[in-house]
C-alpha cells in the first residue's frame, strides 16, 4: 500500500481526514504518517499506530525530512493569514519538498473560484495551485466551500441578540460541513482520481442569508432576524467587537464574495468522491444544537 501523508494533522480537517482515512476508507494505520509542527499533540495517533512526523512549513530542511519516502501527500492549508504572503510561501515550501521527495500525487485544500474570490485569502489559494501545477506532479485540487462549522462561530451571539447583521445580500452559498471535506480528502488520498484533477466541494442546496436564518432558528427553536448592512457597517461592526484587523478583511470580504454570487455553485463532486450526498445545513444545525444555544 502506499504511504500516505496529512499535513496539519494535528488540525481540525486533517484529524478528520485520518480518522476517515482509517474508518471511511479503511487504510491501515501502518500506512498513514500524522504531520504536524509539534509532533507531541500527535501522540494519541502514534497509539494507533500512525507514524509521526514534524512538519513546519518554514523549515525547508524539516519538510524534506517529512516528505521523504511518501507516496501522496495532502496539504493543509496553513491558517498564517495576519501576515500578507507568509501562507503562500508556507504553501510553496510544500510543494517543493514534495517535488523534491518525489511524491507520486500530492493533494491541495482549496476554495471555490479563487481566481474570481473576492474573499482577502483566496490569492494565496490560486497562487498554490498555480504552483502546484507548475510543479509538474500529478495532483488533485480540492476547492472546499465555505463550512457549515464557521456558523458556529458567530450564530450563538446572534441567537442571543435575535439579530443576525450581515452584507451578504441575495447571494448565496452551498455550505458544506468540515468532516464532509475530510472525507472527500480521505476518499481522494486513499484513491486519487485519474488524471490531475481541480474539485469543488460543495453542498447540495445554495441558500441565502434569510434561509440560512431560518434553518438557525429551526434548528435551536429561538427567532434570528437577518439586518442586512453595507461592507463598511459590517466591517465597522466587527472592528468595534475587537475582531483584529486580518479577521475583519477576512470575514467583511467572505460576505462580499457571496453578495457578488461567486459561493453559488453546487457541484456533485463530492457524492463523485464519496458515494454519499453532503450532510444539509438543516442536519448540521441539529446536530450541534446545543452549541447555538451557547
Amino acid at each position: 500500500m502506499a504511504k500516505l501523508l496529512v499535513t496539519g494533522a494535528n488540525g481540525k480537517l486533517g484529524r478528520a481526514v485520518i480518522r476517515h482515512l482509517l474508518e471511511t476508507s479503511k487504510v491501515s494505520a501502518s500506512d498513514i504518517v500524522a504531520a504536524s509542527r509539534d509532533t507531541s499533540k500527535l501522540a494519541d495517533l502514534a497509539e494507533l499506530g500512525i507514524e509521526s512526523r514534524r512538519a513546519d512549513f518554514t523549515d525547508l530542511a524539516g519538510l524534506d525530512a517529512a516528505f521523504a519516502g511518501i507516496d501522496r501527500v495532502l496539504i493543509v492549508s496553513t491558517d498564517e493569514l495576519a501576515v500578507p504572503g507568509a501562507r503562500l510561501q508556507q504553501h510553496t515550501n510544500a510543494v517543493n519538498a514534495a517535488k523534491k521527495a518525489g511524491v507520486s500525487h500530492v493533494l491541495y485544500t482549496s476554495m471555490p473560484n479563487p481566481d474570481k474570490s473576492l474573499v482577502s485569502f483566496a490569492p494565496d489559494h490560486l497562487d498554490t495551485e498555480d504552483a502546484i501545477k507548475a510543479s509538474g506532479l500529478p495532483y488533485t485540487i480540492l476547492r472546499n466551500a465555505w463550512y457549515h462549522d464557521n456558523y458556529l462561530m458567530s450564530m450563538p451571539h446572534n441567537l442571543e441578540a435575535g439579530k443576525w447583521f450581515t452584507a451578504t445580500g441575495d447571494g448565496k452559498v452551498a455550505n458544506i460541513s468540515r468532516d464532509d471535506c475530510a472525507r472527500a480528502a480521505a476518499a481522494a488520498l486513499a484513491n486519487p482520481p485519474a488524471g490531475n484533477q481541480t474539485l469543488t466541494l460543495t453542498g447540495a442546496t445554495s441558500l441565502d442569508a434569510n434561509q440560512i436564518a431560518e434553518t438557525v432558528s429551526k434548528a435551536a427553536s429561538k427567532p434570528l432576524e437577518v439586518v442586512q448592512v453595507n461592507g463598511e457597517q459590517l466591517a465597522a461592526g466587527m472592528a468595534a467587537a475587537g475582531l483584529p484587523d486580518f479577521v475583519v478583511r477576512m470575514l467583511a470580504s467572505a460576505d462580499a464574495n457571496v453578495a457578488a454570487g461567486n459561493f453559488d455553485l453546487v457541484t456533485g463532486d463530492f457524492k463523485a468522491l464519496t458515494g454519499k450526498e453532503p450532510q444539509s445545513l438543516q442536519q448540521f444545525f441539529e446536530e450541534n444544537r446545543q452549541v447555538l444555544l451557547g
